[in-house]
């Protein structure tokens, strides 16, 4: 067993590379979608089939993570490292060269796959490399580096979206320069070495149960951004894709504000505070969209959807890294990957067929009351957890 400094600026930079291909897995063709239901729009329910493939791989991450997660308890973390990463090229890149609708929908299957295994891997890394402080900071710079990266990704996949709605595909092509300093840099945790049969005595409080669902009903909120914006606007009159791209990379750049910023800001609440605050800023964003049919008023509506998903998410990291024995920490965060991705696929699902009998700023209002609901839930929950 090696030794491995976490404070090494190379350990560091690593655990955020892997980190950041999994916004850069879901968003990164969203301002194709357009083109794609253009392009596909003689396929049998093609513009529902198009905008599925944004949150398709969700559902394969979701299955994936569970296995992963109690995969790398008792083998060890890095194991299925290299494989996710290749799988994630193989599955992303797809996209450039497929004709068809479905094939594509199965490339993306792939690529969730990788996502669940290399996003639970990397998850396990920061709680088994970081206690205390030092893993509350870090979280809070992984979503932030996660949030830029989401703007470089975005912004460049509405920039290559606009020579032809294929060339983004060819971006996943990122993981594999990532792969050499991976199995190069990162080792496997000391503490794996303790950890033998002991987890099937371990167990979470059960309060872990209501982050992972939580986490869900987040993505399920917020998901219909990168989902239905792109077509809001395109109604709205913003026709270019760069455009799209911008606005949808701005809720990740406000996201990386917040997410910087999250230790000092838990240090003076609790989780259920923040749940609380970044809910209420979500309802603030979707109230904004839908009172306004600007780009203006689109752009301050992504400003506070993204400080508040920028606290919600390394919130609930640090709560489950904080629940979960270290015995079955990586069964607990493949769960927690499950919450999330399955909150993605879900989405879709779930909230576009509302369109069919409310109008786009109807369903943002609708979003915005449930929203606020969710922020009073968690003000009482923190009143009588402390009382």
């Amino acid at each position: 067993m090696q030794q491995i400094n976490p404070e090494s600026k190379k350990v560091k930079a690593v655990l955020l590379l892997i980190s950041s291909l999994t916004i850069m897995s879901m968003i990164t063709i969203s301002p194709s979608l357009p083109d794609m239901t253009e392009a596909f729009s003689d396929t049998p329910n093609g513009a529902k089939l198009v905008k599925l493939i944004l949150s398709f791989p969700g559902l394969f991450i979701a299955i994936s993570a569970l296995i992963a997660g109690g995969f790398i308890d008792k083998f060890g973390r890095l194991k299925l490292l290299g494989f996710s990463l290749v799988l994630y090229a193989v599955g992303g890149v797809s996209g450039y060269w497929l004709d068809d609708l479905y094939l594509i929908l199965a490339g993306r299957a792939l690529l969730g796959i990788a996502v669940g295994i290399s996003m639970t891997i990397v998850t396990t890394l920061v709680a088994d490399y970081y206690q205390g402080k030092a893993r509350q900071k870090f979280a809070g710079l992984q979503i932030a580096v996660m949030s830029l990266g989401g703007i470089i990704f975005i912004s460049l996949g509405g920039v290559l979206a606009d020579i032809h709605w294929r060339v983004p595909f060819l971006i996943y092509f990122f993981s594999l320069f990532i792969l050499p300093f991976a199995y190069a840099i990162l080792k496997e945790p000391k503490q794996q070495v303790k950890i033998e049969k002991q987890e099937t005595a371990a167990k979470s409080p059960r309060l872990i149960w209501l982050v992972f669902f939580n986490v869900m009903f987040m993505w399920i909120l917020f998901f219909i951004i990168p989902i239905q914006i792109p077509f809001y606007l395109k109604d709205i009159g913003v026709e270019s894709n760069s455009m799209i791209g911008l606005a949808i990379a701005s809720s990740t750049f406000f996201s990386a504000i917040a997410a910087i910023s999250y230790s000092k800001i838990k240090d003076k609440f609790s989780f259920a505070q923040l749940f609380a605050l970044g809910y209420f800023l979500m309802a603030i964003a979707y109230i904004l969209i839908a009172m306004g049919n600007t780009y203006t008023m689109v752009m301050l509506g992504m400003l506070f959807a993204g400080l508040g998903m920028g606290i919600m998410i390394p919130n609930a990291n640090i709560w489950v890294m904080q629940l979960a024995p270290a015995e079955i920490r990586g069964k607990e965060i493949g769960r927690l990957t499950t919450f999330w991705f399955m909150g993605q696929f879900l989405s879709p699902l779930l909230l576009l067929p509302l369109l069919d009998f409310l109008t786009q700023s109807q369903l943002y209002y609708l979003i915005a009351g449930i929203l606020l609901a969710l922020s009073s839930f968690y003000l009482v929950f923190h009143f009588f957890r402390n009382k």
